[in-house]
């Protein structure tokens, strides 16, 4: 398997979220993990305003340069872990905004899900799974849902179930060999592209 790179997203900006220790949590399971290298991405890190680009991102023609600069930063990763809160029945809007942003950036990559919430936050993976699906990112199976009843000491200390530990492991296995294999279409392209290699 190549290396891969593979970013988790954070994808709740707000003041006393439970999100940052639970990416947390996520990165210090994939710490020893190769030959794919983690990352954390904060939301936080990279503020955007709502989506102020005059052309479709399918167009890939941005203006912005805080646009170009999540451009470069998305387009780096092989995969995605998306650690998302869910909202009204859905994910954040703060994510939602990020990846609307782009497109290509997205295309031929892989993508896992951690969710939290008070139902674990399955419903905001169900939508992101349907997002995913428009942006060409294959999304693996096995995804991790945190209770705020369980998972959580006074709905604030994250403390997650010793089961999650093997769940974690298989969703990495997953991501990453998907990712590999995403990562082999995406230079196939590329080379059908290159009239030089072909």
């Amino acid at each position: 398997m190549p290396d891969l790179n593979i970013a988790i997203i954070l994808g709740s900006t707000r003041p006393g979220r439970n999100g940052k220790a639970v990416a947390d949590w996520v990165a210090e399971q994939a710490a020893a993990r190769a030959p794919a290298r983690y990352e954390l991405v904060d939301l936080v890190d990279h503020p955007l305003p709502h989506i102020d680009e005059p052309l479709p991102p399918t167009m890939g023609q941005y203006a912005g340069d805080h646009t170009k600069a999540w451009a470069a930063k998305i387009g780096s990763y092989d995969g995605f872990i998306f650690v998302t809160p869910e909202y009204n029945h859905s994910t954040s809007g703060v994510l939602k905004n990020a990846i609307d942003y782009l497109y290509a950036e997205w295309n031929n990559k892989a993508a896992a899900f951690v969710s939290y919430g008070s139902l674990g936050g399955a419903r905001a993976i169900e939508h992101l799974r349907a997002i995913m699906s428009e942006l060409q990112v294959a999304h693996v199976r096995q995804q991790l849902s945190f209770s705020m009843f369980t998972d959580f000491e006074n709905f604030s200390t994250f403390a997650p179930g010793p089961q999650h530990t093997e769940s974690a492991v298989v969703l990495f296995d997953q991501l990453e060999s998907w990712a590999g294999a995403m990562k082999t279409v995406r230079e196939a392209s590329s080379d059908a592209l290159d009239p030089v290699s072909a």
